[in-house]
């Protein structure tokens, strides 16, 4: 407006990433109530999460911090309360995911700073005390006080071996050792922490982006000559998609991975989808790359049958091929089925070896971990 042209500016990645968005500003109260061995009983959590002018997810219809209900953790807690407050405020826009997902790791680090806390009030070992509450593995899959159901887990296994690795007993004595010497250089810290994340979104009944479910696509085309084509509605970020999705599509229909072109990002051929971010491109497009698959293969299973002169319940998919039951040596290849699903199909059978699916998850995913951090101090 002043010079009154044109003027061009490039920012670096770190202008960028210090003035035009930021990750998270919550401000944060949790309190626990627990039984004198540390068995915790109860949560309550209060959350003002400062998302800036507006939010940069493009999702107004959902605050990003309503994933912070994760914030149970890996622990079986029977009774929780959490209130989380979004508010605008005059700064840049907020809820950018770098340097780690917003709303999932502010909610692991309060929850693990209070087992911390707590494990420190009553005198007991920080990783005794999360052993002790941990949700079992029998007890999968299992629903939080605060409504998530965790399909799977096994958070015992996973901190033990951690601590195995590290000879966490032997730190623990070195660590006392150096406490007790007052000649000591050094001393040491031990940190412990257990995580549940909440990714793969998502299910259409939970979220959204402007109104449109986060459900994903693929659209996969087998050609007469045995290559096919698939496409999505991901886009790759160094991920390796194109690897990922292909081993699928072998995997599930037939059709050597080399001999798969995989296709992104291309928003005037590729089916409809809700791009790459959250940990979502795995276990929801590779989900609908699966299914596409499979819509796939039980067509050409058909066709295999017809060349066969059999019924389709006769024959099964085997690798790269389509064999009679109980006569090993009377096959089709993939290949053979692809040409034929041009030329010579069953009839009431369209031509044509394609599928299409949108996947619409029924529940997010919730990987989890444990670390252990030993750190000196001069």
């Amino acid at each position: 407006i002043v010079l009154g042209r044109p003027v061009k500016w490039i920012e670096s990645r770190s202008e960028n990433l210090s003035s035009t968005a930021f990750a998270r500003d919550y401000h944060m109260t949790g309190e626990l109530a627990a039984d004198k061995d540390g068995r915790i009983k109860a949560l309550r959590v209060n959350v003002v999460a400062d998302h800036g002018a507006f939010d940069a997810c493009a999702d107004p219809t959902k605050w990003p911090a309503g994933m912070f209900h994760v914030c149970t953790g890996s622990y079986a807690i029977p009774n929780a309360f959490v209130s989380v407050d979004g508010v605008y405020t005059n700064k840049f826009p907020g809820g950018v995911a770098y340097r780690c997902s917003f709303r999932v790791t502010e909610a692991v680090y309060l929850i693990e700073r209070m087992v911390d806390v707590l494990a420190q009030k009553l005198g007991i070992d920080k990783a005794e005390i999360r052993l002790r509450n941990f949700i079992r593995k029998d007890q999968f899959p299992y629903t939080t006080p605060l409504g998530l159901e965790y399909d799977s887990g096994d958070y015992d296994t996973a901190l033990r071996k951690v601590l195995a690795a590290v000879d966490y007993d032997a730190l623990r004595a070195e660590q006392a050792r150096r406490r007790a010497d007052p000649d000591a250089e050094w001393l040491m810290g031990i940190g412990v922490v257990n995580f549940t994340e909440i990714v793969g979104a998502g299910p259409s009944k939970m979220c959204d982006i402007l109104g449109v479910g986060m459900f994903d696509s693929c659209e996969i085309r087998v050609h007469p000559d045995g290559s096919a084509i698939a496409r999505m509605g991901t886009i790759t970020q160094g991920q390796g998609h194109q690897t990922t999705y292909a081993q699928i599509i072998a995997s599930e229909a037939g059709i050597p991975a080399s001999q798969i072109a995989v296709e992104e990002g291309d928003t005037s051929t590729a089916p409809y989808g809700l791009g790459t971010y959250g940990s979502r491109s795995t276990p929801v497009a590779g989900a609908a790359v699966a299914r596409a698959s499979r819509k796939i293969r039980e067509k050409a299973r058909k066709i295999a049958a017809h060349l066969l002169e059999a019924s389709p319940d006769d024959v099964e998919f085997d690798l790269d091929r389509f064999v009679l039951k109980g006569s090993p040596d009377q096959f089709k290849t993939v290949k053979e089925v692809a040409w034929a699903a041009y030329n010579n199909v069953p009839e009431g059978l369209e031509m044509g070896l394609e599928a299409v699916d949108y996947y619409d998850p029924p529940n997010f995913t919730f990987p989890f971990g444990a670390y252990v951090c030993v750190l000196d101090v001069n």
